[in-house]
């Protein structure tokens, strides 16, 4: 091959991954209200590029609920705080691949129903038509870590 042609394909090639790295993130995309309700079946729902998850948590507040999420997302790696907070009643989250830094996106809602708070979740990709299972593990990891 040429090396021109190898250069041109160096660029284009770099340039993808740029973009991937630096794309914005427009809060009105992704920062969106999951909806869902807690099924006897388990939390976890595979959805196309992605995963969704609703569970009710007894006797806690909305906002104490999103204030433990919210420190248990941004303990994990590579997670930033899009948009949001505890006291709005939802949170969306970017999550990055170690080395091509992917963002998928991770959305939680919460509404008290009685004396309990149901979290509703929604995790998915930017970029791809697969997600490998990435969004429910993570979802899987922070139950798993929200749970009393």
């Amino acid at each position: 091959m040429k090396p021109a042609l190898l250069l041109l394909l160096a660029l284009i090639v770099l340039g993808g991954m740029a973009w991937i790295r630096l794309a914005p993130s427009d809060p009105a995309r992704w920062h969106v209200r999951p909806t869902g309700t807690p099924s006897p079946g388990g939390p976890l729902v595979p959805v196309e590029g992605g995963a969704k998850a609703a569970l009710a948590l007894p006797g806690e507040t909305t906002e104490a609920v999103l204030t433990r999420l919210d420190a248990i997302a941004r303990a994990t790696p590579r997670t930033t705080r899009l948009a949001g907070s505890p006291e709005e009643g939802m949170i969306t989250w970017i999550t990055r691949s170690a080395i091509f830094g992917f963002p998928d996106y991770t959305t939680a809602a919460a509404r008290m129903d009685g004396t309990a708070t149901i979290l509703a979740l929604h995790a998915r990709q930017r970029f791809g038509r697969r997600d490998f299972g990435v969004n429910a593990a993570r979802l899987h990891d922070w139950l798993a870590r929200l749970a009393p």
